[in-house]
């Protein structure tokens, strides 16, 4: 373990084919992860990096225990702005070829429990192999009365150039645009381009959703099991100056494509337990189409509830 240039502690994950991640304990926030050339994959902000309370933009974020800013929770809930602990006792054990990191939250004081009254176990596999990054959550109900939560990965994808990118894999689906008060809307483009500010929570996506930067001849492909929505996020250029940690210009280099669970509350009853799972890729490749399968699941994996 080291330290980051905000003396916050950091592991930092290789493999042999010379790709690596770091991943911060504070907010359990991956802050980058590398291909075998030592590319960067993941946008992070142009502006000075945040000190805690607040996490730094960029990377992968973890929204816990809720999307959004409703009641007395602070905006996408309170995991991303605290200190995560390594997990000492991960199950199961990750295979031996993987490079990865297990880490735990637990409400941590009573501040905590004033906010979300009740008690649970949050983990978080981050898992490195040659050319992918996977993530799986956990949320265990260690309280004797049910609760719920909406649940989000927040990828910050890095770009070559906002306009030089598509989405393809959420054509037909219906979506709540939050530029229009959640209004609800069915997809009717045959693939997610971007010409202006866009903040769309999409429903019932598949298990692949593939994000296809023709300038960087390179396409990222996102699979996730246990969160079936995916938000798609870019602030542009009026929305971008008025965020105080984001540079002016960011906007053009960077495309939130999340994998989460929104429409509908995962439930979890005592004892229960919520697994998800999310692999990002890529491949060079510019572009996709007709290679998506929606209907293949993702191996191995799906929500449970234990």
């Amino acid at each position: 373990m080291v330290r980051d240039a905000n003396e916050l502690p950091k592991i930092i994950l290789t493999e042999p084919n010379g790709s690596s991640a770091e991943v911060l304990l504070y907010g359990g926030q991956v802050v980058s992860w590398k291909n075998e050339r030592s590319e960067e994959l993941l946008f992070r902000s142009t502006k000075k990096s945040s000190k805690p309370p607040k996490a730094t933009r960029g990377g992968i974020l973890i929204f816990f225990p809720q999307i959004g800013n409703l009641g007395v929770l602070e905006q996408h809930g309170f995991a991303r702005n605290r200190m995560w602990s390594i997990d000492r006792d991960p199950s199961p054990f990750p295979p031996a070829n993987h490079s990865s990191v297990n880490l735990i939250l637990r409400p941590s004081d009573d501040e905590d429990l004033k906010i979300c009254p009740w008690s649970f176990e949050l983990r978080l596999r981050v898992s490195l192999t040659a050319g992918k990054l996977t993530l799986i959550p956990r949320v265990r109900n260690t309280d004797n009365k049910a609760f719920s939560f909406t649940f989000g990965l927040c990828n910050y994808l890095s770009v070559s150039d906002i306009g030089e990118v598509r989405v393809e894999g959420l054509e037909t689906l219906d979506y709540f645009d939050n530029l229009m008060d959640r209004e609800r809307f069915t997809e009717q483009a045959d693939a997610v381009t971007f010409d202006g500010e866009i903040d769309r929570v999409y429903l019932r996506t598949p298990t692949k959703i593939a994000i296809i930067d023709h300038g960087k001849k390179r396409t990222f492909e996102l699979r996730k099991a246990g969160m079936p929505d995916a938000v798609v996020w870019n602030p542009w250029e009026k929305k971008a100056k008025a965020l105080t940690d984001l540079g002016n210009g960011d906007y053009k280099t960077m495309l939130c494509v999340n994998s989460a669970a929104v429409e509908t509350q995962i439930v979890l009853k005592p004892s229960e337990e919520w697994q998800g799972r999310q692999e990002l890729c890529t491949v060079s490749s510019s572009y996709c189409s007709g290679q998506l399968d929606p209907g293949r699941p993702l191996y191995g994996f799906s929500s449970l509830h234990r």
